[in-house]
């Protein structure tokens, strides 16, 4: 397994490109993505559990019903949410996209962000598709990772090289997510692509399973949107044995699902709106898993604790504060805390008490743009990971005008 370039380009039979088509006001910036594969693939998807949904989830979860795509379109700029005609809309995207690249409909993955409640027109999307359907190919999957941003300040893919029953297979991922990040499911936009051949079943266990641990566990700001999604397509052309039930290579495809999922989490909770710091939340030694989860949560969601991470305060009663209203059955007298960084790290609270330690060091290590809260209760075996970020001056400035 290693980390390699090409993001969503980097399997075998994937091409993506993104450009301007006027749903942005900024022709700086590109707001329509697609990403293509030359055969017919495999896919899977996860959504928000918001009630309110985006109409392209609806019309996403029809596509890919009977387990297979070939296409994702994705607008930034509207969410294509709370509109009358928001499954219209959808589907027209996909007739658009369809058309143009010769596929079925029924195979396009439809995706939107932006302002919710917004009318969206077809138009600019329609004379910007043949624009972008000329500009697909291996070189631009940056290309679609920029034109599905909204506030995020940069984009963000990733993609790794693993071997499965002597075939060298390749998985990536691009993702767009800063502001109404909260856990469970999902969260942002995400979407990745692999060469590797696995069944639609398969596939959708090992994207359920996985989130829970990943995309789930993140928060930058309290809100889960309305239009979070991930999506994986797998095409085959690895030409690995296809994998149709656990064992040897699930375990391997599933490791490489989840070394991309926490990078993209990574950098999603570290470019949360504002944020200056990212914050990652380590639980060990709880009773449960799901007892480790609601820790671990709690802390990252605390924004006491996130307001003092900003501020570089060893501020640690905020941890045990989090922990202690968090609803997990945990020992408080048992609990140790740690901040941790590259500059080092320092206890500051053991078996639930204050212990001494150094102020200046303490400062030190906060100062750094990656911190670890590390938390261990003492009661089992379990442990987890929660990704988050600091609560700066700038998530109010930008979410005070947002839509202008």
């Amino acid at each position: 397994m290693k980390l390699i370039e090409g993001g969503v380009c980097a399997a075998k039979g994937f091409v993506a490109g993104g450009v301007h088509c006027g749903i942005r006001k900024n022709r700086t910036k590109r707001d329509l993505g697609m990403i293509m594969s030359e055969v017919r693939a495999t896919a899977a998807a996860t959504y928000t559990t918001n009630l309110v949904k985006g109409a392209p989830l609806t019309v996403t979860k029809n596509h890919i019903a009977d387990g297979f795509a070939q296409a994702v379109i994705c607008n930034s700029g509207n969410a294509n949410t709370c509109n009358a005609n928001g499954i219209e809309i959808a589907e027209g995207m996909s007739a658009l996209v369809a058309k143009e690249l010769g596929i079925a409909a029924e195979d396009v993955v439809v995706a939107s962000t932006g302002v919710i409640g917004q009318p969206l027109s077809l138009e600019p999307i329609a004379a910007g598709i043949p624009v972008l359907a000329k500009e697909l190919s291996r070189e631009n999957g940056a290309h679609a990772a920029e034109a599905i941003m909204t506030t995020d300040t940069v984009k963000k893919e990733v993609a790794v090289e693993f071997e499965i029953g002597g075939k060298t297979c390749r998985m990536g991922g691009i993702a767009k997510g800063s502001g109404m990040i909260h856990p469970n499911m999902a969260t942002m936009l995400v979407f990745i692509t692999t060469d590797a051949a696995i069944s639609a079943k398969m596939l959708q266990k090992a994207l359920s399973t996985d989130i829970k641990n990943t995309f789930n566990m993140i928060s930058v700001d309290g809100d889960t949107s309305t239009n979070d999604m991930v999506t994986v397509l797998a095409n085959g052309l690895a030409g690995n044995a296809e994998i149709t039930e656990d064992g040897a290579d699930f375990a391997e495809f599933m490791k490489a699902l989840n070394t991309v999922n926490v990078q993209l989490c990574r950098m999603i909770a570290g470019d949360g709106e504002g944020a200056t710091k990212l914050l990652e939340c380590k639980v060990s030694g709880a009773l449960t898993e799901e007892i480790a989860k609601t820790v671990a949560k709690s802390v990252i969601c605390s924004s006491l604790l996130k307001a003092a991470m900003f501020g570089a305060d060893a501020n640690w009663g905020r941890v045990l504060c989090a922990i202690g209203y968090s609803g997990a059955a945990v020992d408080v007298d048992r609990v140790d805390v740690s901040f941790k960084s590259p500059k080092g790290e320092i206890a500051v609270c053991q078996n639930g008490a204050g212990v001494p330690f150094s102020e200046e060091k303490a400062k030190e290590i906060l100062l750094e743009k990656e911190i670890e809260i590390v938390v261990c209760l003492g009661d089992g075996a379990y442990a987890t990971t929660a990704y988050g970020c600091d609560l700066t001056y700038d998530y109010v400035k930008i979410n005070g005008d947002y839509r202008t």
